[in-house]
Protein backbone atom coordinates (compact mmCIF):
# COMPACT_ATOMS: atom_id res chain seq x y z
CA UNK A 1 0.00 0.00 0.00
CA UNK A 2 1.38 3.06 -0.63
CA UNK A 3 1.90 6.36 1.59
CA UNK A 4 -1.07 8.04 -0.33
CA UNK A 5 -3.62 4.89 0.36
CA UNK A 6 -2.65 3.96 3.77
CA UNK A 7 -2.92 8.08 5.05
CA UNK A 8 -6.54 8.14 3.08
CA UNK A 9 -7.69 4.59 4.95
CA UNK A 10 -6.81 6.20 7.96
CA UNK A 11 -9.32 8.79 7.37
CA UNK A 12 -12.11 6.35 7.37
CA UNK A 13 -11.33 3.91 10.73
CA UNK A 14 -13.14 4.29 13.65
CA UNK A 15 -16.81 5.30 11.41
CA UNK A 16 -19.72 3.32 10.94
CA UNK A 17 -20.26 2.92 8.13
CA UNK A 18 -23.02 0.76 5.78
CA UNK A 19 -21.82 -2.08 2.98
CA UNK A 20 -21.77 0.60 0.55
CA UNK A 21 -20.14 3.33 1.99
CA UNK A 22 -17.17 0.67 3.16
CA UNK A 23 -17.11 0.15 -0.70
CA UNK A 24 -16.64 3.39 -1.48
CA UNK A 25 -14.31 3.89 1.29
CA UNK A 26 -11.76 0.98 -0.49
CA UNK A 27 -12.31 2.58 -4.07
CA UNK A 28 -10.94 5.65 -2.52
CA UNK A 29 -7.78 3.78 -0.76
CA UNK A 30 -7.28 1.88 -3.63
CA UNK A 31 -7.44 4.58 -6.29
CA UNK A 32 -4.53 6.25 -4.01
CA UNK A 33 -2.81 9.47 -5.90
CA UNK A 34 -6.13 9.93 -7.95
CA UNK A 35 -8.48 9.38 -5.53
CA UNK A 36 -8.79 13.81 -4.42
CA UNK A 37 -9.40 14.62 -7.85
CA UNK A 38 -12.26 12.28 -8.80
CA UNK A 39 -15.47 14.47 -8.93
CA UNK A 40 -18.72 12.77 -7.47
CA UNK A 41 -20.03 11.40 -10.11
CA UNK A 42 -16.70 9.70 -11.25
CA UNK A 43 -16.09 8.24 -7.55
CA UNK A 44 -19.85 6.64 -7.54
CA UNK A 45 -18.95 5.37 -11.64
CA UNK A 46 -15.96 3.62 -10.57
CA UNK A 47 -17.24 1.97 -7.35
CA UNK A 48 -20.48 1.26 -8.86
CA UNK A 49 -22.91 3.40 -6.55
CA UNK A 50 -25.25 6.04 -7.27
CA UNK A 51 -23.80 9.76 -6.89
CA UNK A 52 -26.12 10.39 -3.69
CA UNK A 53 -24.47 7.26 -2.29
CA UNK A 54 -20.94 9.35 -2.59
CA UNK A 55 -23.20 12.39 -0.77
CA UNK A 56 -24.04 10.40 1.97
CA UNK A 57 -20.43 8.35 2.44
CA UNK A 58 -19.28 11.99 3.08
CA UNK A 59 -21.75 13.28 5.57
CA UNK A 60 -21.38 9.86 7.09
CA UNK A 61 -18.24 10.96 7.59
CA UNK A 62 -18.51 14.05 9.31
CA UNK A 63 -18.04 16.39 6.40
CA UNK A 64 -21.00 19.27 4.87
CA UNK A 65 -20.71 17.19 1.25
CA UNK A 66 -18.20 15.61 -1.35
CA UNK A 67 -16.87 18.84 -1.93
CA UNK A 68 -15.59 19.01 1.71
CA UNK A 69 -14.56 15.81 1.62
CA UNK A 70 -12.89 16.13 -1.87
CA UNK A 71 -10.56 18.69 -0.07
CA UNK A 72 -9.54 16.68 3.24
CA UNK A 73 -8.44 14.25 1.09
CA UNK A 74 -6.32 16.93 -0.93
CA UNK A 75 -4.73 17.88 2.33
CA UNK A 76 -4.11 14.27 2.84
CA UNK A 77 -2.35 13.73 -0.42
CA UNK A 78 -0.27 16.81 0.09
CA UNK A 79 1.05 15.22 3.40
CA UNK A 80 1.82 11.98 2.01
CA UNK A 81 3.78 13.50 -0.59
CA UNK A 82 5.92 15.41 2.39
CA UNK A 83 5.87 11.92 4.28
CA UNK A 84 7.60 10.12 1.06
CA UNK A 85 7.98 6.40 1.52
CA UNK A 86 8.37 6.58 5.29
CA UNK A 87 5.37 4.39 5.68
CA UNK A 88 6.77 1.70 3.54
CA UNK A 89 10.12 1.78 5.00
CA UNK A 90 8.51 1.16 8.38
CA UNK A 91 6.53 -2.07 7.22
CA UNK A 92 3.21 -0.43 6.71
CA UNK A 93 0.59 -2.90 5.68
CA UNK A 94 0.46 -3.47 1.98
CA UNK A 95 -2.79 -4.15 1.26
CA UNK A 96 -6.20 -3.80 2.78
CA UNK A 97 -6.38 -7.72 3.90
CA UNK A 98 -3.07 -7.26 6.00
CA UNK A 99 -4.68 -3.66 7.53
CA UNK A 100 -7.47 -5.53 8.58
CA UNK A 101 -5.74 -8.44 10.41
CA UNK A 102 -3.56 -6.16 12.28
CA UNK A 103 -6.82 -4.36 12.90
CA UNK A 104 -8.35 -7.17 14.85
CA UNK A 105 -4.67 -7.76 16.37
CA UNK A 106 -4.97 -4.52 17.65
CA UNK A 107 -8.68 -5.32 19.12
CA UNK A 108 -7.69 -8.71 20.63
CA UNK A 109 -4.83 -6.84 22.53
CA UNK A 110 -7.41 -4.08 24.17
CA UNK A 111 -9.45 -7.16 25.32
CA UNK A 112 -7.13 -8.70 26.67
CA UNK A 113 -5.83 -6.05 28.78
CA UNK A 114 -9.78 -5.77 29.80
CA UNK A 115 -9.90 -9.46 30.87
CA UNK A 116 -7.10 -8.68 33.67
CA UNK A 117 -9.77 -8.12 35.66
CA UNK A 118 -12.06 -10.94 35.09
CA UNK A 119 -14.80 -9.83 37.62
CA UNK A 120 -17.39 -9.13 35.28
CA UNK A 121 -17.02 -12.27 32.96
CA UNK A 122 -16.55 -14.53 35.93
CA UNK A 123 -20.12 -12.85 37.32
CA UNK A 124 -21.70 -13.19 33.57
CA UNK A 125 -20.77 -16.86 34.02
CA UNK A 126 -22.33 -17.10 37.52
CA UNK A 127 -25.22 -15.80 36.06
CA UNK A 128 -25.96 -17.86 33.37
CA UNK A 129 -25.14 -21.48 34.76
CA UNK A 130 -27.93 -20.60 37.16
CA UNK A 131 -30.54 -19.86 34.94
CA UNK A 132 -32.82 -23.00 34.07
CA UNK A 133 -33.88 -22.86 30.98
CA UNK A 134 -31.06 -20.58 29.37
CA UNK A 135 -32.16 -18.13 26.47
CA UNK A 136 -29.51 -17.16 24.16
CA UNK A 137 -30.44 -14.59 21.69
CA UNK A 138 -28.81 -13.39 18.86
CA UNK A 139 -30.39 -11.58 15.49
CA UNK A 140 -28.93 -10.86 12.44
CA UNK A 141 -25.03 -10.31 12.43
CA UNK A 142 -25.10 -11.40 15.87
CA UNK A 143 -26.86 -14.64 14.71
CA UNK A 144 -23.99 -16.53 14.28
CA UNK A 145 -22.25 -15.83 17.56
CA UNK A 146 -25.41 -16.99 19.44
CA UNK A 147 -25.77 -20.25 17.27
CA UNK A 148 -22.04 -20.96 18.16
CA UNK A 149 -22.58 -20.29 22.14
CA UNK A 150 -25.76 -22.51 22.08
CA UNK A 151 -24.19 -24.86 20.28
CA UNK A 152 -21.00 -25.49 22.86
CA UNK A 153 -22.86 -24.15 26.10
CA UNK A 154 -25.46 -27.29 25.27
CA UNK A 155 -22.92 -29.43 25.99
CA UNK A 156 -22.32 -28.55 29.88
CA UNK A 157 -25.79 -26.89 30.29
CA UNK A 158 -29.03 -28.94 30.67
CA UNK A 159 -31.12 -26.77 29.04
CA UNK A 160 -30.40 -23.83 26.46
CA UNK A 161 -32.41 -22.35 23.97
CA UNK A 162 -31.22 -20.62 20.57
CA UNK A 163 -33.32 -17.24 19.60
CA UNK A 164 -32.36 -16.49 16.26
CA UNK A 165 -35.23 -15.55 15.08
CA UNK A 166 -37.10 -12.16 15.01
CA UNK A 167 -41.04 -11.51 15.12
CA UNK A 168 -43.71 -11.84 17.65
CA UNK A 169 -42.66 -15.06 18.35
CA UNK A 170 -39.71 -14.50 20.06
CA UNK A 171 -41.64 -12.31 22.47
CA UNK A 172 -43.59 -15.54 23.41
CA UNK A 173 -40.51 -17.48 23.74
CA UNK A 174 -38.77 -15.01 25.69
CA UNK A 175 -42.01 -14.99 27.84
CA UNK A 176 -42.31 -18.96 28.18
CA UNK A 177 -38.19 -18.90 29.00
CA UNK A 178 -39.36 -17.06 31.95
CA UNK A 179 -42.64 -18.80 32.83
CA UNK A 180 -39.93 -21.99 32.45
CA UNK A 181 -37.43 -20.45 35.35
CA UNK A 182 -35.03 -18.93 33.27
CA UNK A 183 -33.40 -16.04 35.22
CA UNK A 184 -31.07 -14.82 32.55
CA UNK A 185 -30.58 -14.11 29.24
CA UNK A 186 -27.68 -13.59 26.95
CA UNK A 187 -27.90 -11.40 24.18
CA UNK A 188 -25.51 -11.09 21.36
CA UNK A 189 -25.57 -7.29 19.80
CA UNK A 190 -23.71 -6.90 17.29
CA UNK A 191 -23.58 -3.81 14.18
CA UNK A 192 -26.01 -2.57 13.13
CA UNK A 193 -27.87 -3.35 15.71
CA UNK A 194 -31.53 -4.37 14.89
CA UNK A 195 -34.75 -2.66 16.01
CA UNK A 196 -35.71 -6.10 17.33
CA UNK A 197 -32.77 -6.87 19.45
CA UNK A 198 -33.83 -3.61 21.73
CA UNK A 199 -37.35 -4.54 22.01
CA UNK A 200 -36.76 -8.08 22.95
CA UNK A 201 -34.40 -7.27 25.31
CA UNK A 202 -37.23 -4.18 26.83
CA UNK A 203 -39.30 -7.66 26.88
CA UNK A 204 -36.68 -10.04 28.54
CA UNK A 205 -36.25 -7.01 31.93
CA UNK A 206 -39.75 -6.72 32.07
CA UNK A 207 -40.38 -10.11 32.43
CA UNK A 208 -37.72 -10.26 35.42
CA UNK A 209 -34.84 -11.88 33.36
CA UNK A 210 -30.91 -10.36 34.23
CA UNK A 211 -29.72 -9.28 30.60
CA UNK A 212 -26.35 -10.09 29.95
CA UNK A 213 -25.16 -8.52 26.35
CA UNK A 214 -21.96 -9.25 24.78
CA UNK A 215 -21.74 -6.35 22.37
CA UNK A 216 -19.41 -4.12 20.78
CA UNK A 217 -19.48 -1.26 22.78
CA UNK A 218 -20.03 -0.35 26.47
CA UNK A 219 -22.28 2.49 24.92
CA UNK A 220 -23.94 0.10 22.60
CA UNK A 221 -27.52 1.26 21.15
CA UNK A 222 -29.26 -1.85 22.77
CA UNK A 223 -27.03 -1.45 26.34
CA UNK A 224 -28.94 -0.60 29.82
CA UNK A 225 -27.52 0.01 32.97
CA UNK A 226 -29.79 -3.01 34.76
CA UNK A 227 -27.42 -5.43 32.15
CA UNK A 228 -24.30 -6.69 32.34
CA UNK A 229 -22.86 -5.36 29.04
CA UNK A 230 -19.12 -7.12 27.96
CA UNK A 231 -17.60 -5.14 25.69
CA UNK A 232 -15.59 -6.28 22.53
CA UNK A 233 -14.52 -3.77 19.11
CA UNK A 234 -15.23 -5.10 15.55
CA UNK A 235 -13.18 -4.30 13.02
CA UNK A 236 -14.44 -2.12 10.22
CA UNK A 237 -11.48 -2.32 7.87
CA UNK A 238 -13.68 -4.52 5.07
CA UNK A 239 -17.05 -4.16 3.64
CA UNK A 240 -18.58 -6.39 6.41
CA UNK A 241 -17.53 -5.91 10.28
CA UNK A 242 -15.47 -8.77 11.18
CA UNK A 243 -16.07 -9.73 15.07
CA UNK A 244 -13.37 -11.75 16.09
CA UNK A 245 -12.46 -9.52 19.59
CA UNK A 246 -16.17 -10.56 20.72
CA UNK A 247 -16.39 -14.05 19.28
CA UNK A 248 -13.41 -14.67 21.97
CA UNK A 249 -14.82 -12.96 24.44
CA UNK A 250 -18.00 -15.31 24.28
CA UNK A 251 -15.89 -18.09 24.28
CA UNK A 252 -14.30 -16.61 28.01
CA UNK A 253 -18.35 -16.43 29.27
CA UNK A 254 -19.04 -19.94 28.29
CA UNK A 255 -15.52 -20.54 30.15
CA UNK A 256 -16.81 -18.99 32.99
CA UNK A 257 -20.05 -20.71 33.38
CA UNK A 258 -18.35 -23.88 32.65
CA UNK A 259 -16.70 -23.04 35.49
CA UNK A 260 -19.50 -22.25 37.21
CA UNK A 261 -21.32 -25.41 36.54
CA UNK A 262 -20.83 -28.24 39.18
CA UNK A 263 -21.38 -31.12 36.52
CA UNK A 264 -19.79 -29.43 33.35
CA UNK A 265 -16.89 -31.84 33.35
CA UNK A 266 -19.07 -34.94 33.60
CA UNK A 267 -21.53 -33.27 31.25
CA UNK A 268 -18.24 -33.21 28.77
CA UNK A 269 -17.09 -36.99 29.52
CA UNK A 270 -20.46 -38.65 28.60
CA UNK A 271 -20.80 -36.47 25.52
CA UNK A 272 -17.06 -37.65 24.28
CA UNK A 273 -18.02 -41.08 25.23
CA UNK A 274 -21.72 -40.98 23.38
CA UNK A 275 -19.33 -39.08 20.54
CA UNK A 276 -17.04 -42.14 20.47
CA UNK A 277 -19.62 -45.20 20.63
CA UNK A 278 -21.71 -43.31 17.93
CA UNK A 279 -18.25 -42.24 15.57
CA UNK A 280 -19.31 -38.68 15.02
CA UNK A 281 -16.11 -37.70 14.33
CA UNK A 282 -13.16 -38.77 11.86
CA UNK A 283 -10.55 -37.85 14.83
Amino acid sequence: MSEASARLSALFEGHRLTPTQRRIAQCVVRSGDEAPFLSSVELAELAGVSQPSVTRFAVALGYDGYPALRRRLRETLRGAAVGGAAGEAAGAPVNVYQRAVLAEIDHLGRLAAALADPGRVEEAGRLLAASRPLPVLGLRAAAAEAHGFAYFAAKVHPDVRLLETGGSVLTDRIEAAAAAGASALLCFALPRHPVEVAEALAVARSAGLRVVTVTDSPVSAVAHPGDLVLAAPVSTALSFDTACAPALLARAVLEAMCDALPDAQPRLDHFDTRAAERGLFLD
